[in-house]
Protein backbone atom coordinates (compact mmCIF):
# COMPACT_ATOMS: atom_id res chain seq x y z
CA UNK A 1 0.00 0.00 0.00
CA UNK A 2 1.60 3.55 -0.71
CA UNK A 3 1.93 5.82 1.89
CA UNK A 4 -1.02 8.02 2.11
CA UNK A 5 -2.73 10.80 4.24
CA UNK A 6 -5.30 8.55 5.27
CA UNK A 7 -4.65 6.31 8.07
CA UNK A 8 -5.39 2.80 9.32
CA UNK A 9 -8.45 2.16 10.99
CA UNK A 10 -8.72 -0.29 14.34
CA UNK A 11 -10.37 -2.86 11.69
CA UNK A 12 -7.90 -2.74 9.20
CA UNK A 13 -5.00 -3.54 11.40
CA UNK A 14 -6.67 -6.36 12.72
CA UNK A 15 -7.65 -7.93 9.20
CA UNK A 16 -4.75 -7.43 6.70
CA UNK A 17 -2.88 -10.39 5.76
CA UNK A 18 -1.20 -9.62 2.91
CA UNK A 19 2.52 -8.94 3.67
CA UNK A 20 4.36 -5.30 2.96
CA UNK A 21 3.97 -1.90 4.56
CA UNK A 22 0.56 -0.85 5.88
CA UNK A 23 1.17 3.09 6.79
CA UNK A 24 -0.60 5.32 9.43
CA UNK A 25 0.43 8.70 11.01
CA UNK A 26 3.51 9.82 12.10
CA UNK A 27 5.85 7.54 10.71
CA UNK A 28 4.28 4.56 12.03
CA UNK A 29 3.52 1.30 9.26
CA UNK A 30 2.39 -2.20 10.13
CA UNK A 31 4.85 -4.44 8.64
CA UNK A 32 3.61 -7.58 7.08
CA UNK A 33 6.51 -10.51 6.54
CA UNK A 34 6.01 -13.41 3.98
CA UNK A 35 5.78 -15.68 6.97
CA UNK A 36 2.83 -14.03 8.33
CA UNK A 37 4.50 -12.48 10.76
CA UNK A 38 2.64 -8.36 11.81
CA UNK A 39 4.81 -5.39 13.30
CA UNK A 40 4.47 -2.05 14.50
CA UNK A 41 7.24 -0.01 13.15
CA UNK A 42 8.44 3.58 13.23
CA UNK A 43 10.39 5.92 11.01
CA UNK A 44 11.80 8.64 12.59
CA UNK A 45 14.44 11.08 12.33
CA UNK A 46 16.91 11.43 15.07
CA UNK A 47 19.72 13.79 14.59
CA UNK A 48 19.08 14.08 10.95
CA UNK A 49 19.19 10.19 10.12
CA UNK A 50 16.10 8.36 9.55
CA UNK A 51 16.14 4.93 12.26
CA UNK A 52 13.10 2.49 12.38
CA UNK A 53 12.34 1.75 15.95
CA UNK A 54 9.97 -1.67 16.65
CA UNK A 55 7.04 -0.97 18.63
CA UNK A 56 6.04 -4.68 18.95
CA UNK A 57 3.85 -7.04 17.29
CA UNK A 58 0.74 -6.19 15.64
CA UNK A 59 -1.25 -9.33 17.89
CA UNK A 60 -0.10 -7.96 20.83
CA UNK A 61 -0.45 -4.29 20.45
CA UNK A 62 -3.52 -2.25 19.12
CA UNK A 63 -3.17 0.48 16.97
CA UNK A 64 -4.38 2.88 19.57
CA UNK A 65 -1.43 1.65 21.60
CA UNK A 66 0.72 1.31 18.44
CA UNK A 67 -0.13 5.24 18.05
CA UNK A 68 0.44 6.66 21.34
CA UNK A 69 3.97 4.73 21.81
CA UNK A 70 4.86 6.53 18.10
CA UNK A 71 3.73 9.68 19.39
CA UNK A 72 5.62 9.79 22.32
CA UNK A 73 8.87 9.00 20.08
CA UNK A 74 8.18 11.83 17.45
CA UNK A 75 7.88 14.13 20.40
CA UNK A 76 11.12 13.14 22.08
CA UNK A 77 12.93 12.89 18.74
CA UNK A 78 11.27 16.85 18.35
CA UNK A 79 13.08 17.92 21.77
CA UNK A 80 16.42 16.35 20.37
CA UNK A 81 16.08 13.21 22.58
CA UNK A 82 16.51 9.34 20.84
CA UNK A 83 13.71 7.50 21.24
CA UNK A 84 15.58 3.91 19.94
CA UNK A 85 18.19 4.96 22.98
CA UNK A 86 15.56 4.98 25.24
CA UNK A 87 13.93 2.34 23.95
CA UNK A 88 17.69 0.02 24.28
CA UNK A 89 17.77 1.63 27.81
CA UNK A 90 13.75 0.11 29.04
CA UNK A 91 14.68 -3.02 27.53
CA UNK A 92 18.19 -3.78 27.99
CA UNK A 93 19.10 -4.71 24.22
CA UNK A 94 21.98 -7.08 24.48
CA UNK A 95 24.73 -6.74 22.18
CA UNK A 96 25.94 -8.12 19.18
CA UNK A 97 28.33 -10.46 21.22
CA UNK A 98 25.95 -11.41 23.96
CA UNK A 99 23.26 -11.71 21.31
CA UNK A 100 25.39 -14.56 19.50
CA UNK A 101 26.04 -16.20 22.87
CA UNK A 102 22.72 -16.59 23.83
CA UNK A 103 22.05 -17.75 19.96
CA UNK A 104 24.69 -20.40 20.27
CA UNK A 105 23.40 -21.48 23.83
CA UNK A 106 19.69 -21.58 22.39
CA UNK A 107 20.97 -23.66 19.45
CA UNK A 108 23.73 -25.88 20.44
CA UNK A 109 21.64 -28.87 21.67
CA UNK A 110 19.97 -29.28 18.36
CA UNK A 111 22.84 -29.09 16.11
CA UNK A 112 24.16 -32.36 14.52
CA UNK A 113 27.63 -31.64 14.11
CA UNK A 114 29.35 -30.52 17.98
CA UNK A 115 31.93 -28.46 16.09
CA UNK A 116 29.27 -25.94 14.78
CA UNK A 117 29.22 -24.17 17.86
CA UNK A 118 32.34 -23.55 17.50
CA UNK A 119 32.54 -22.50 14.05
CA UNK A 120 29.25 -20.08 14.47
CA UNK A 121 31.31 -18.21 16.77
CA UNK A 122 34.49 -18.23 15.32
CA UNK A 123 33.27 -17.17 12.01
CA UNK A 124 31.37 -14.58 13.51
CA UNK A 125 34.67 -13.59 15.80
CA UNK A 126 36.99 -13.37 12.85
CA UNK A 127 34.77 -11.35 10.96
CA UNK A 128 32.08 -9.28 12.39
CA UNK A 129 32.46 -8.61 16.13
CA UNK A 130 35.86 -6.97 15.97
CA UNK A 131 33.97 -3.76 14.55
CA UNK A 132 30.29 -4.67 15.33
CA UNK A 133 30.37 -6.84 18.48
CA UNK A 134 29.87 -4.01 21.70
CA UNK A 135 26.73 -2.09 19.80
CA UNK A 136 23.26 -2.73 20.29
CA UNK A 137 21.84 -5.72 18.25
CA UNK A 138 19.20 -3.43 17.54
CA UNK A 139 21.22 -0.81 16.05
CA UNK A 140 23.37 -3.00 13.41
CA UNK A 141 22.35 -1.78 10.17
CA UNK A 142 22.29 -3.11 6.17
CA UNK A 143 25.23 -1.04 5.28
CA UNK A 144 27.18 -2.40 8.94
CA UNK A 145 27.10 -6.13 7.44
CA UNK A 146 27.75 -4.72 3.89
CA UNK A 147 31.03 -3.43 4.90
CA UNK A 148 32.10 -6.58 6.64
CA UNK A 149 31.19 -8.74 3.52
CA UNK A 150 32.01 -6.64 0.51
CA UNK A 151 35.88 -7.70 0.55
CA UNK A 152 35.45 -10.85 1.07
CA UNK A 153 32.93 -12.02 -0.74
CA UNK A 154 34.77 -12.28 -4.21
CA UNK A 155 37.76 -13.63 -2.63
CA UNK A 156 36.36 -15.82 -0.13
CA UNK A 157 32.77 -16.97 -1.36
CA UNK A 158 31.84 -19.77 0.86
CA UNK A 159 33.47 -17.91 4.21
CA UNK A 160 30.85 -14.63 3.16
CA UNK A 161 28.10 -16.73 2.78
CA UNK A 162 28.31 -18.09 5.73
CA UNK A 163 29.27 -15.28 7.73
CA UNK A 164 26.00 -13.54 6.31
CA UNK A 165 23.88 -16.32 7.30
CA UNK A 166 25.01 -16.22 10.75
CA UNK A 167 24.49 -13.05 10.82
CA UNK A 168 20.87 -13.43 9.36
CA UNK A 169 20.00 -16.31 12.42
CA UNK A 170 21.45 -13.60 14.97
CA UNK A 171 18.88 -10.66 13.97
CA UNK A 172 15.98 -13.80 13.49
CA UNK A 173 16.39 -14.23 17.04
CA UNK A 174 16.70 -10.24 18.29
CA UNK A 175 13.04 -9.81 16.14
CA UNK A 176 11.81 -12.90 18.08
CA UNK A 177 12.64 -11.20 21.42
CA UNK A 178 11.55 -7.54 20.04
CA UNK A 179 15.42 -6.16 20.26
CA UNK A 180 14.88 -4.79 16.53
CA UNK A 181 12.15 -5.11 13.63
CA UNK A 182 13.92 -6.20 10.74
CA UNK A 183 16.44 -8.86 9.34
CA UNK A 184 19.19 -6.33 7.46
CA UNK A 185 20.49 -8.80 5.86
CA UNK A 186 17.45 -9.27 3.45
CA UNK A 187 18.38 -6.31 1.96
CA UNK A 188 21.73 -7.31 0.93
CA UNK A 189 20.42 -10.32 -1.64
CA UNK A 190 20.04 -7.29 -3.98
CA UNK A 191 22.91 -5.63 -3.87
CA UNK A 192 25.40 -8.31 -3.17
CA UNK A 193 26.81 -9.49 -6.67
CA UNK A 194 25.92 -13.35 -7.92
CA UNK A 195 29.01 -15.44 -7.01
CA UNK A 196 30.34 -18.36 -8.91
CA UNK A 197 29.62 -21.40 -6.70
CA UNK A 198 31.13 -24.05 -8.24
CA UNK A 199 31.29 -27.21 -5.66
CA UNK A 200 34.23 -28.01 -4.41
CA UNK A 201 34.32 -32.02 -4.41
CA UNK A 202 37.02 -33.84 -1.92
CA UNK A 203 39.90 -35.25 -3.95
CA UNK A 204 39.20 -38.70 -4.11
CA UNK A 205 41.00 -41.79 -4.79
CA UNK A 206 40.60 -43.63 -8.11
CA UNK A 207 38.89 -47.39 -6.93
CA UNK A 208 41.62 -49.08 -8.98
CA UNK A 209 44.14 -47.31 -6.64
CA UNK A 210 42.52 -48.23 -3.52
CA UNK A 211 44.24 -51.74 -3.22
CA UNK A 212 47.44 -50.21 -3.52
CA UNK A 213 47.37 -47.08 -1.17
CA UNK A 214 46.57 -49.73 1.52
CA UNK A 215 49.35 -52.14 1.01
CA UNK A 216 51.20 -48.58 1.32
CA UNK A 217 49.50 -47.83 4.07
CA UNK A 218 50.45 -50.96 5.91
CA UNK A 219 54.68 -51.04 4.59
CA UNK A 220 54.33 -47.66 6.11
CA UNK A 221 55.97 -47.26 9.62
CA UNK A 222 52.80 -45.27 11.07
CA UNK A 223 50.98 -46.77 14.48
CA UNK A 224 49.10 -50.06 13.93
CA UNK A 225 45.93 -48.22 15.26
CA UNK A 226 46.08 -45.64 12.48
CA UNK A 227 46.84 -48.32 9.60
CA UNK A 228 44.32 -50.42 10.95
CA UNK A 229 41.61 -47.20 11.61
CA UNK A 230 42.09 -46.75 8.17
CA UNK A 231 41.62 -50.10 6.27
CA UNK A 232 38.02 -50.67 8.58
CA UNK A 233 37.34 -47.27 7.07
CA UNK A 234 37.63 -48.33 3.39
CA UNK A 235 36.57 -51.42 4.17
CA UNK A 236 33.55 -50.22 5.71
CA UNK A 237 32.71 -47.16 3.34
CA UNK A 238 32.20 -45.25 6.74
CA UNK A 239 33.26 -41.65 7.58
CA UNK A 240 36.45 -40.84 9.37
CA UNK A 241 34.42 -39.70 13.13
CA UNK A 242 32.28 -43.19 12.72
CA UNK A 243 35.90 -44.91 12.91
CA UNK A 244 37.47 -42.80 15.04
CA UNK A 245 35.17 -43.11 17.96
CA UNK A 246 33.72 -46.74 17.23
CA UNK A 247 33.80 -48.72 20.97
CA UNK A 248 33.87 -52.67 20.99
CA UNK A 249 30.04 -52.37 22.78
CA UNK A 250 28.82 -51.68 18.80
CA UNK A 251 30.63 -54.48 17.57
CA UNK A 252 29.68 -58.27 17.73
CA UNK A 253 32.15 -60.27 16.20
CA UNK A 254 30.07 -63.86 15.88
CA UNK A 255 27.56 -62.24 14.21
CA UNK A 256 29.52 -60.02 11.99
CA UNK A 257 28.25 -56.75 12.32
CA UNK A 258 28.80 -53.21 13.42
CA UNK A 259 26.07 -51.27 15.09
CA UNK A 260 26.55 -47.48 14.88
CA UNK A 261 24.11 -45.29 17.12
CA UNK A 262 22.16 -42.58 15.70
CA UNK A 263 23.87 -40.21 18.15
CA UNK A 264 27.06 -40.70 16.12
CA UNK A 265 25.37 -41.02 12.05
CA UNK A 266 25.38 -37.71 10.19
CA UNK A 267 21.48 -38.69 9.32
CA UNK A 268 20.92 -39.26 13.11
CA UNK A 269 19.70 -42.66 12.41
CA UNK A 270 21.38 -46.14 13.75
CA UNK A 271 23.41 -47.78 10.99
CA UNK A 272 24.22 -51.18 11.18
CA UNK A 273 26.91 -52.48 9.10
CA UNK A 274 27.78 -56.11 7.80
CA UNK A 275 31.31 -56.84 8.46
CA UNK A 276 33.57 -58.88 5.76
CA UNK A 277 35.88 -61.49 6.76
CA UNK A 278 38.17 -58.69 5.98
CA UNK A 279 36.84 -56.40 8.53
CA UNK A 280 36.62 -58.95 11.47
CA UNK A 281 40.45 -60.19 10.42
CA UNK A 282 41.15 -55.44 11.19
CA UNK A 283 39.13 -55.83 14.20
CA UNK A 284 40.48 -59.09 15.76
CA UNK A 285 43.90 -57.71 14.74
CA UNK A 286 42.70 -53.99 16.75
CA UNK A 287 41.82 -56.08 19.60
CA UNK A 288 45.85 -55.89 21.11
CA UNK A 289 46.00 -52.23 20.88
CA UNK A 290 44.24 -51.48 24.17
CA UNK A 291 41.79 -52.57 27.06
CA UNK A 292 39.54 -49.59 26.92
CA UNK A 293 36.35 -49.05 25.48
CA UNK A 294 37.88 -47.05 22.07
CA UNK A 295 38.42 -49.68 19.37
CA UNK A 296 41.47 -47.06 17.74
CA UNK A 297 42.92 -45.65 20.73
CA UNK A 298 44.54 -41.91 20.15
CA UNK A 299 48.43 -41.10 21.75
CA UNK A 300 46.81 -40.43 25.03
CA UNK A 301 44.57 -43.48 27.32
CA UNK A 302 41.11 -43.22 26.77
CA UNK A 303 41.53 -40.57 24.28
CA UNK A 304 40.11 -41.19 20.38
CA UNK A 305 42.27 -40.58 17.25
CA UNK A 306 42.41 -37.25 16.24
CA UNK A 307 40.39 -35.90 13.23
CA UNK A 308 43.58 -35.18 11.17
CA UNK A 309 46.05 -38.62 12.29
CA UNK A 310 44.27 -40.89 9.45
CA UNK A 311 44.28 -38.53 6.71
CA UNK A 312 47.98 -37.03 7.57
CA UNK A 313 49.12 -40.47 6.79
CA UNK A 314 47.52 -41.09 3.42
CA UNK A 315 49.32 -37.61 2.13
CA UNK A 316 52.60 -38.50 3.62
CA UNK A 317 52.30 -41.93 1.71
CA UNK A 318 51.85 -40.05 -1.73
CA UNK A 319 48.61 -39.79 -2.19
CA UNK A 320 46.95 -36.44 -1.98
CA UNK A 321 43.29 -36.94 -1.19
CA UNK A 322 40.48 -36.84 1.76
CA UNK A 323 39.84 -39.79 3.94
CA UNK A 324 36.22 -39.20 2.79
CA UNK A 325 36.78 -39.42 -0.70
CA UNK A 326 37.64 -43.34 -0.04
CA UNK A 327 33.86 -43.75 0.26
CA UNK A 328 33.85 -42.17 -3.77
CA UNK A 329 35.96 -44.46 -4.48
CA UNK A 330 33.44 -47.25 -3.20
CA UNK A 331 30.91 -45.62 -4.94
CA UNK A 332 32.44 -45.58 -8.13
CA UNK A 333 33.56 -49.21 -7.89
CA UNK A 334 29.95 -50.12 -7.29
CA UNK A 335 28.48 -47.69 -10.20
CA UNK A 336 31.04 -49.05 -12.12
CA UNK A 337 32.00 -52.84 -11.68
CA UNK A 338 28.77 -54.16 -10.16
CA UNK A 339 25.13 -54.39 -10.98
CA UNK A 340 24.08 -53.21 -7.39
CA UNK A 341 20.74 -51.36 -7.44
CA UNK A 342 20.91 -48.09 -6.33
CA UNK A 343 18.95 -47.88 -2.90
CA UNK A 344 21.43 -50.83 -1.78
CA UNK A 345 24.90 -48.49 -2.93
CA UNK A 346 22.88 -45.88 -1.02
CA UNK A 347 22.30 -47.40 2.02
CA UNK A 348 25.91 -48.84 1.70
CA UNK A 349 26.64 -45.76 2.57
CA UNK A 350 24.11 -44.70 5.32
CA UNK A 351 22.85 -41.60 2.55
CA UNK A 352 19.31 -40.75 3.34
CA UNK A 353 16.43 -41.05 1.00
CA UNK A 354 15.16 -37.45 -0.30
CA UNK A 355 12.04 -38.55 -1.79
CA UNK A 356 9.29 -38.53 0.76
CA UNK A 357 7.57 -40.73 -0.28
CA UNK A 358 9.86 -42.93 -0.98
CA UNK A 359 11.43 -43.05 2.43
CA UNK A 360 7.65 -43.70 3.90
CA UNK A 361 7.55 -46.99 1.81
CA UNK A 362 11.44 -47.93 1.81
CA UNK A 363 11.25 -49.72 5.61
CA UNK A 364 13.82 -52.33 5.37
CA UNK A 365 17.68 -52.27 5.44
CA UNK A 366 18.33 -54.47 2.59
CA UNK A 367 20.81 -56.16 5.11
CA UNK A 368 21.81 -59.07 3.05
CA UNK A 369 21.81 -57.73 0.21
CA UNK A 370 24.47 -54.92 1.53
CA UNK A 371 26.40 -57.85 2.93
CA UNK A 372 27.23 -59.19 -0.20
CA UNK A 373 28.17 -56.16 -1.67
CA UNK A 374 30.51 -55.50 1.65
CA UNK A 375 32.58 -59.08 0.86
CA UNK A 376 32.62 -58.28 -2.95
CA UNK A 377 34.26 -55.11 -1.90
CA UNK A 378 36.79 -57.01 0.62
CA UNK A 379 37.24 -59.42 -2.66
CA UNK A 380 38.00 -56.78 -5.05
CA UNK A 381 40.26 -55.21 -2.65
CA UNK A 382 42.26 -58.22 -1.48
CA UNK A 383 42.52 -59.16 -5.55
CA UNK A 384 43.80 -57.37 -8.17
CA UNK A 385 42.47 -53.67 -9.07
CA UNK A 386 41.08 -54.66 -12.46
CA UNK A 387 38.91 -57.63 -11.33
CA UNK A 388 35.17 -56.93 -12.14
CA UNK A 389 32.92 -58.51 -9.90
CA UNK A 390 29.12 -59.34 -10.67
CA UNK A 391 26.83 -59.86 -7.92
CA UNK A 392 23.90 -62.14 -8.56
Amino acid sequence: MPKTGTPLSATAARNLKEPGKYYDLHGLFLRIEPTGSRRWVQRVSVAGRQREIGLGSADLVTLSEARELAMSNKKLARAGGDPLAAKQERIAIPSLNEAIDKVIKLNAPTWTNAKHAAQFKSTLTNYVTPKLGRRPVSDIQTADILGILTPIWSSKGETARRVKQRIGTVMKWAIAQGYRADDPTLALNQVLPKQNRKPKHRAALPHTDVSECLKSIHQSDAMLSTKLAIELLVLTATRSGEVRLAEWSEVDLETRIWKIPSNRMKMREEHIIPLSNRAIAVLKQAQTLSTDGLIFPGMKRGRPMSDATMSKLVKEIGYPVDIHGFRTSFRTWVQEHTNTAHEVAERALAHKTTNKVEAAYARSDLFEKRRKLMDAWATYLSDEPAKVVQLR
